[in-house]
């Protein structure tokens, strides 16, 4: 028998300590696999870790992979100072590529170059691939097979999401307003 004290403090440590989201499932499985403990049992310590961290600087999340422990997002400015490694900086084009996959996945290249009006790089697609923020869902039904991508779980964890659902509504803008106003205009038509 494990106290409910020793089972959170245990669950917290190991979400600490891990380099990628715990799921409730890897803290029953893999580090409780010694004790008896049940799935709610498991999700009340979360809970009460959860609450304990409410007024730190930093709180428990639920992403898609599980669970992480994140810096709050009144302190990044500040903490970003202590590294002198400076953020990864990501080109407009890689991120109208990358938001048009998670808005509209299953989505082509072409379908993308269609939307976007111009080519996309090989080296835009490599990239969201090497940091696994997509992968190739199938190949469509048409001629040349072209591969269609969506996001990942990796995807969903940077950014802070459970599910896709969680993603900023679109909000259409006229084509008129593009076309034929000024940047007032298009701001005016969004309120």
């Amino acid at each position: 028998m494990i106290s409910t004290k020793h089972l959170e403090q245990l669950i917290e440590a190991a979400i600490f300590s891990s380099v990628k989201p715990l799921s409730v499932k890897d803290i029953k499985e893999k580090l409780l696999a010694h004790y008896e403990v049940s799935t709610p049992v498991i999700k009340q310590a979360i809970t009460n870790i959860e609450k304990h961290y409410q007024s730190r600087g930093v709180y428990l999340v639920e992403v898609a992979s599980g669970f992480q422990f994140q810096i709050k997002a009144e302190h990044n400015e500040d903490i970003a100072r202590l590294t002198e490694e400076k953020p990864q900086k990501y080109s407009r084009a890689l991120l109208e590529t990358l938001a048009l996959i998670a808005y509209k996945q299953p989505i082509t290249r072409s379908e993308i170059e269609d939307v976007r009006g111009v080519a996309v790089s090989s080296q835009i697609i490599k990239t969201l691939i090497e940091r696994e923020w997509i992968k190739v869902l199938g190949h469509k039904e048409v001629p040349g097979r072209p591969s269609m991508y969506g996001t990942t779980k990796a995807f969903l964890d940077y950014f802070s999401l459970k599910s896709l659902e969680q993603l900023p509504e679109l909000i259409p803008i006229e084509e008129s307003s593009i076309v034929n106003g000024t940047m007032q205009d298009i701001m005016a038509s969004n309120e």
